[in-house]
């Protein structure tokens, strides 16, 4: 087997992982964020795209998850497209793929054919209900994991249906962080004791395993086993969102006793700050407090606690948040190629990450990629002149 070559790396400027070489088998979700997540960390991430692209696909050039990688385009069901794969995992450190279990086994670039051909490879799964179990094989998406795990019934008023949290919690904070974190584990393994392995990420036990805290809580009766009942669900009236004058919402965390005086003072309501150690006046706190931030409007209560510790802050939407003085300040968001999105995290003194390139298009970088990782001639040529348009509402600029 030929040695992988190791790219190049330039101090300082590529991002901690510089040199690691991942490839991801396309797919939505999950997968592609986890894969964006080592992109941005400084890997060469090199994402196979089927012909037909993804299944819920936007344009191209506006999916932030492929930034800072690299696409080719192989029919893994060609005659020649498992050895194409497979050529790749050869010269990979990772490999990342979402299918249901069994599928990469019978597309012939399942662990055992990739590990056959480099003992050393980290082979990522990202999936829903995990490799094993009675749902394995079911079809599912984030909002019915979370569901089984309990986090779901977790969320919004006791009065009202379970709030669905878009799909940050699921998808990526139980599964592709997860997967992340298992595939930097298993890569220090496997340099370490020169062996490779499978990383299982299934966001069931990834969501579940988020909730440890809480079922600490629940066992040692500091929780109640329903929404809008405890101290961090909203069933206390310092710990929760109102409404404003204007139709807008703050947000109020202010759980510690200072805090919640440096609260009820700004708010007004100094007064009433002792119903805080007594659940029985809650309510009455409850309604206070809401009568109160209904009085003004939501940037107005802003400059009120501007600059204290009273913990509350202004509840904004996706297109305010980047311009927040403090988001600002610290770039949290950046621009690139005229979309604005969240800049790489966390931050690292000595090798900085950046967004060096926007979203791979599908296909665009065969030649480069057949450059750098050394690849057979078979793999040289075009990129595909045309790819079918997964979703015929935008435009697909290959």
């Amino acid at each position: 087997m030929p040695e992988a070559k190791t790219p190049t790396r330039t101090p300082g400027t590529e991002g901690p992982l510089a040199g690691v070489r991942v490839v991801e088998l396309a797919g939505i979700g999950p997968g592609p964020f986890a894969a964006m997540f080592l992109a941005d960390l400084g890997a060469d991430v090199v994402r196979v795209d089927r012909p037909g692209g993804p299944g819920l696909g936007i344009d191209p050039a506006h999916d932030v998850t492929n930034r800072n990688k690299r696409s080719v385009v192989v029919d893994l069901k060609a005659p020649d497209g498992p050895a194409r794969v497979l050529d790749l995992a050869e010269r990979a450190d990772v490999l990342i793929e979402g299918y249901r279990p069994g599928v990469a086994e019978r597309l012939g670039v399942g662990p055992r054919d990739c590990h056959a051909r480099n003992p050393r490879l980290v082979y990522g799964r990202m999936t829903g209900w995990g490799q094993e179990g009675p749902l394995a094989r079911r079809a599912g998406h984030d909002i019915g994991y979370i569901a089984l795990t309990g986090t779901l019934g977790m969320t919004g008023a006791p009065d009202v249906p379970p709030a669905a949290p878009a799909n940050l919690l699921g998808d990526y904070a139980g599964g592709s962080l997860y997967l992340v974190v298992g595939i930097l584990a298993a890569l220090h393994h496997a340099r370490e004791d020169g062996t490779g392995q499978v990383v299982d990420a299934a966001i069931v036990d990834g969501t579940a395993h988020l909730s440890a805290m809480i079922h600490g809580m629940l066992a040692a009766g500091a929780w109640q086993d329903r929404r809008g009942a405890n101290l961090l669900d909203g069933g206390c009236p310092f710990y929760g969102t109102y409404e404003t004058a204007d139709g807008r919402y703050m947000a109020v965390g202010a759980l510690e006793p200072q805090f919640y005086a440096e609260f009820m003072r700004l708010l007004g309501i100094p007064d009433l700050a002792p119903a805080r150690d007594d659940p029985a006046r809650w309510p009455e706190l409850r309604a206070a407090v809401a009568a109160r931030f209904k009085s003004r409007t939501r940037d107005e209560w802003t400059a009120v606690f501007a600059d204290s510790d009273a913990c509350t802050a202004p509840v904004l939407s996706l297109r305010e948040a980047p311009h927040h003085p403090h988001l600002a300040a610290r770039s949290t968001f950046t621009e690139h190629d005229g979309i604005t999105q969240p800049a790489p995290a966390p931050r690292f003194s000595a090798t900085p990450t950046t967004v060096r390139t926007g979203p791979a298009l599908p296909g665009a970088d065969t030649e480069a990629v057949v450059r750098d990782w050394g690849l057979p001639r078979a793999w040289g040529g075009p990129a595909p002149a045309s790819l079918p348009n997964p979703n015929p509402a935008v435009h697909n600029p290959q």
